[in-house]
C-alpha cells in the first residue's frame, strides 16, 4: 500500500498513527454503531475532569460541545433543541465555576 508501512497494512487509513494498545482495540472499535458508548464513555470523562481538574474550563467547554453534537446527532434535534441544551449544559458548569471561585465557562460554540 502507498504511503503505509508494511507493519500497518489492513489497519486503514489511520492505522500507522495508532498506538499499539488501540491497534489492538481496532477490531472491537469497528463493530460499534452509533454513539452510545461514545456518549457514555465521553460523560465518565468530563465528570472525572470536574472533580480532578475543574479549573479546565477549556476543555470542559470543549467536551460539553462534543456531547452536545452527538446528542443531537443521536436524538435527531432540532437546532433550537440543541442550543437549549447547550444552554443548560453551559448553565451547570458555570454553577460549579461559580462556587469554585472559578469564573464562566464560554461557550465553543461562540468562537
Amino acid at each position: 500500500m502507498t504511503g503505509m508501512s508494511e507493519a500497518h497494512e489492513g489497519e486503514g487509513f489511520y492505522g500507522a498513527a495508532l498506538t499499539e494498545a488501540e491497534r489492538l482495540l481496532l477490531p472491537s472499535a469497528r463493530v460499534v454503531e452509533g454513539v452510545d458508548e461514545e456518549m457514555a464513555a465521553l460523560r465518565s470523562r468530563l465528570f472525572s475532569m470536574l472533580r480532578e481538574k475543574p479549573e479546565r474550563l477549556d476543555l470542559l467547554s470543549r467536551g460539553i460541545g462534543s456531547l452536545v453534537r452527538m446528542a443531537a446527532l443521536r436524538y435527531r434535534m432540532s437546532p433550537q433543541s440543541e442550543e437549549d441544551l447547550a444552554g443548560s449544559l453551559a448553565g451547570l458548569v458555570n454553577s460549579f465555576g461559580a462556587a469554585l471561585g472559578l469564573g464562566e465557562f464560554r461557550d465553543a460554540a461562540e468562537g
